[in-house]
C-alpha cells in the first residue's frame, strides 16, 4: 500500500507574519503571494496542504477553495478562529491515521494539537525551508543557463547561394 502524503495544516497569518520581505500592508497581495508559494512548495515536495485563514470577523460561513486534490485555502466561518478551524481539522485528520502537521508558533495551536495526536512545524522553519526549496530551483534551472557567445544571425541559417543573393540585392541600393 502506498504512503500517503504528509498533510499539513498552515496557520495563514501565522506564517505570513514570520515571511521575510512580505508588505502585510496589504493582506490581499499578502494572501495571493502565500498562496501561490505554498501551492508551488507542496507541489515540489509532494506534501498535502491546507491553509487556513482567520475570517472570524467577517460575516460569512467557511469558505473553502479548492485548487487540486492536494493545495486548499479555508477561510475560517463567522465567530470561528483559524486556530478553531486547525484544532477541528487536525482532529479529523489523525482520526482517519493521517500524518498531520500543523505550521503555527501560537503557543495554544501548538498544545492543542499535539494532545490530537498531530505534529507541529514551528512557522520561522517551515519558512525556511520554502526558501531553502525556491533557492535551489532557481540555481537548478536559472544559474546555469548559458546564453550563446556568438550572434545568431539569419545569414547562418542560409545556404550559401542565397546569402550571396540577398547581399547582392542589399549592397545593389
Amino acid at each position: 500500500m502506498k504512503k500517503k502524503r504528509p498533510h499539513y495544516l498552515v496557520d495563514g497569518y501565522n506564517l505570513m507574519y514570520v515571511w521575510e520581505n512580505l508588505r502585510i500592508d496589504d493582506l490581499a497581495a499578502a494572501r495571493d503571494f502565500l498562496i501561490r508559494n505554498l501551492h508551488e512548495y507542496g507541489a515540489y515536495e509532494k506534501l498535502e496542504i491546507t491553509l487556513v485563514f482567520d475570517a472570524a470577523r467577517s460575516e460569512d460561513e467557511e469558505r473553502i477553495e479548492v485548487y487540486d486534490d492536494f493545495f486548499r485555502v479555508v477561510y475560517s466561518a463567522f465567530n470561528e478562529t483559524a486556530d478553531n478551524v486547525l484544532e477541528r481539522l487536525s482532529y479529523e485528520q489523525v482520526q482517519r491515521k493521517r500524518e498531520v502537521l500543523v505550521v503555527s508558533s501560537d503557543a495554544i495551536i501548538e498544545t492543542v494539537i499535539l494532545g490530537a495526536g498531530a505534529y507541529r512545524h514551528p512557522s520561522r522553519e517551515f519558512y525556511r525551508a520554502i526558501v531553502q526549496m525556491k533557492k535551489f530551483l532557481r540555481k537548478k534551472y536559472l544559474d546555469d543557463v548559458m546564453l550563446p557567445v556568438v550572434r545568431n544571425e539569419v545569414g547562418d541559417r542560409l545556404g550559401a547561394d542565397v546569402f550571396a543573393k540577398l547581399e547582392k540585392l542589399r549592397r545593389a541600393k
